[in-house]
C-alpha cells in the first residue's frame, strides 16, 4: 500500500510544479525535505489533489475513457442504481457498472480504479499532515492547507468504507465488520482492514479538527474550507444514522448565508458553472486540462459531441419523472418525448430518446468541459429534512422540505405527510435532485434498501444484460479488495465475500 499511496504523492506534485523545479529535482529523486520546504510547495500537492480528482486514470486499465477521476466514480454510483440509465448495452452499463459485474472482479478496472483514486488522494493528504506543522510559515497559511487535507482525507476515506466495507448500522454499534486500510501518516504501510466503526471514528475526528480550524477563505470552490468540513459531517452523519448531527451541521451550512439555492434560471443553466450560487464544492477543469472524450460532462450533457452521448440520451426513472409536479423545475431537466421543436440538439446525428436529460450542458459550444459539483447546498436541505423524518419529527421535516420545493416550485404546498410516507416523499425528492450527482447506489445501501430495475417502466433491460436486482444486504454491495492489494499487502487479511 506504501508505494501505491506515496508515488501518488511525487506524481501529483510533479504534475502540478514549474519546469525550473522538474529540471532541479527528478521525481524518482524527490524527498519530503524538497517537497515541503515551502508552503508554496505545499500548495502545490494540494492543488495537485484537485487536478487529480477530475483526470482520468489512465494507469489503472486501458478501459478507462468514461473514468473523470471522482466524477467518474459519481457517475458509476447513478449508472449502478436504477434513476439513470441509457438504452443500450455500452460504457457505464455493459462494462462493469450497470451490470455490476466490474467492483466484484478483484483484478479488474473498476474496483482497482475507485482503490486507487481515493488512496492517492489520502496518501497526498497524509503526507502534508506529516509535515505541515514542521514547515516555517504564517499560522494561518498553514491552517488553511491543514484543513484542506484533513477534509480531503475524510472524504476519500467516507467512500472507501461505504464501498468496502458493509453499511453502517447505528442500531448495531460498534460497527465491527471490516472495513479498509486506515493509514494515517506516512508512516504506515501495509496495514490490516480495520473496523467500519474505526474508519468513521477518524473521518469525524478529521472533519471536528478541521471545523476548529474554521477556515473560511479560499481561492475558488475547486477547494474546501469550513463550510465544505461541515457539509461533508452531515453527510457522514447521515449515513451513520446520527440524526441529531446531521440536522446539526446541514441547518449550520444553511444559516451561513455563504449559499443561496438556485433560482429557476440559474436550475436551467446547465448544472456547469461552479460560481453558480448553490455550489459549494466543485472539480473545475481549465480548458487547457480538458480531457475531450473523458471528461464528466463528455459522459452525460445533452449537448456534448461524443459518441457516447450522441447515441446513448441519458434517460431517468420514468416513475421518478411522474412523480413530480408539472410546475417544478425540476422536472423541466427531462423530456418526456422529445421532438426537434421541444429538444433541440447540435446536430442531426444527436439521437432522441423518450425521458431523455437536459440537465446537464456543456460550458462553451463544442466542448465537453464544465465544473462538476462534488456539493451542493440543496443536499444540505435534503439531509436535514430526512434526518428530521427519521426521528419521527414530521413537523420540522415538512418545513425543510418545503424550504427547497418552494424555491423549485413556486406553487409548492406544503407536505402533510408523516411516518414512512414522509420518507418516500422526501427520498423521490433527493433521488430528482441529486440526479447524476453520483448519490443514488450509496443512498439505496445506507438505507438497506433493494435495488430493483423492474419497478422502472422505461428502463432497458438488455442495456445491462437483465441484470435488474439486487436484494438490500447481498454481498454484491460490496467492492471486492483489489487482488493486487492481497497479493502485496501481507497483512490485510480477509477478502470480501
Amino acid at each position: 500500500m506504501k508505494k501505491t499511496i506515496y508515488l501518488g504523492l511525487v506524481s501529483l506534485f510533479f504534475l502540478s510544479c514549474s519546469k525550473d523545479y522538474l529540471e532541479t529535482s527528478p521525481t524518482d529523486k524527490v524527498d519530503d525535505k524538497a517537497i515541503f520546504s515551502s508552503i508554496e510547495n505545499v500548495e502545490t500537492v494540494i492543488n495537485g489533489v484537485y487536478r487529480y480528482m477530475f483526470e482520468r486514470t489512465t494507469a489503472v486499465s486501458s478501459n478507462v475513457q468514461n473514468k473523470p477521476g471522482v466524477g467518474g466514480i459519481l457517475l458509476s454510483n447513478d449508472f449502478l442504481a436504477e434513476d439513470l440509465h441509457i438504452s443500450s448495452s455500452t460504457w457505464f452499463t455493459g462494462t462493469g457498472d450497470g451490470n455490476w459485474n466490474g467492483h466484484r472482479i478483484d483484478n479488474g478496472a473498476n474496483t482497482a480504479y475507485v482503490y486507487r483514486t481515493f488512496y492517492r488522494i489520502i496518501g497526498n493528504a497524509n503526507a502534508v499532515l506529516d509535515n505541515i506543522d514542521l514547515l516555517d510559515a504564517p499560522v494561518d497559511q498553514k491552517a488553511k492547507l491543514k484543513s484542506q487535507a484533513l477534509v480531503l482525507r475524510a472524504y476519500a476515506y467516507s467512500y472507501l468504507v461505504q464501498y468496502y466495507g458493509k453499511r453502517y448500522d447505528a442500531s448495531s454499534k460498534p460497527n465491527n465488520q471490516l472495513g479498509v486500510p486506515l493509514p494515517l501518516s506516512q508512516k504506515d504501510n501495509k496495514m490490516p482492514r480495520v473496523s467500519v466503526e474505526e474508519v468513521y471514528t477518524a473521518i469525524n475526528k478529521d472533519l471536528d479538527e478541521a471545523i476548529g480550524l474554521n477556515v473560511t477563505t479560499r481561492a475558488d470552490k475547486s477547494q474546501t474550507n469550513v463550510w465544505i468540513a461541515k457539509g461533508l459531517k452531515a453527510r457522514v452523519a447521515l449515513t451513520m444514522q446520527d440524526y441529531d448531527n446531521a440536522i446539526k451541521y446541514a441547518r449550520e451550512v444553511i444559516n451561513s448565508q455563504a449559499f443561496r439555492l438556485m433560482n429557476v434560471e440559474e436550475y436551467k443553466s446547465g448544472f456547469n458553472n461552479a460560481n453558480l450560487s448553490e455550489f459549494m464544492w466543485a472539480s473545475m477543469p481549465s480548458e487547457d486540462q480538458g480531457d475531450t472524450f473523458g471528461s464528466f460532462f463528455a459522459q452525460i450533457a445533452y449537448n456534448a459531441n461524443t459518441s457516447f452521448q450522441r447515441a446513448n440520451p441519458k434517460r431517468i426513472n420514468s416513475v421518478l419523472y411522474d412523480f413530480l409536479p408539472a410546475t417544478d423545475v425540476r422536472k423541466s431537466m427531462w423530456e418526456s418525448a422529445p421532438t426537434a421543436a421541444n429538444f433541440p440538439l447540435p446536430a442531426s446525428n444527436f439521437v432522441r430518446q423518450p425521458f431523455m436529460s437536459r440537465k446537464f450542458s456543456i460550458k462553451a459550444a463544442g466542448g465537453t468541459l464544465g465544473d462538476v459539483s462534488l456539493m451542493r447546498l440543496s443536499e444540505m436541505y435534503l439531509i436535514e429534512a430526512e434526518a428530521y423524518a427519521s426521528k419521527t419529527q414530521a413537523g420540522p421535516a415538512q418545513n425543510v422540505l418545503h424550504e427547497i420545493n418552494s424555491v423549485r416550485n413556486p406553487g409548492a404546498i406544503k407536505s402533510t405527510k408523516t411516518g414512512n410516507e414522509l420518507l418516500k416523499e422526501i427520498w423521490s425528492y433527493r433521488r430528482a435532485e441529486l440526479w447524476g450527482e453520483g448519490f443514488r447506489f450509496l443512498d439505496l445501501k445506507r438505507l438497506n434498501q433493494d435495488m430493483d430495475r423492474d419497478a422502472v417502466p422505461n428502463f432497458t433491460s438488455a442495456s445491462v444484460g437483465g441484470f435488474m436486482l439486487v436484494k438490500a444486504g447481498d454481498d454484491k454491495w460490496q467492492f471486492l479488495i483489489p487482488r493486487s492489494e492481497m497479493e502485496n499487502n501481507p497483512n490485510i487479511g480477509e477478502q470480501n465475500k
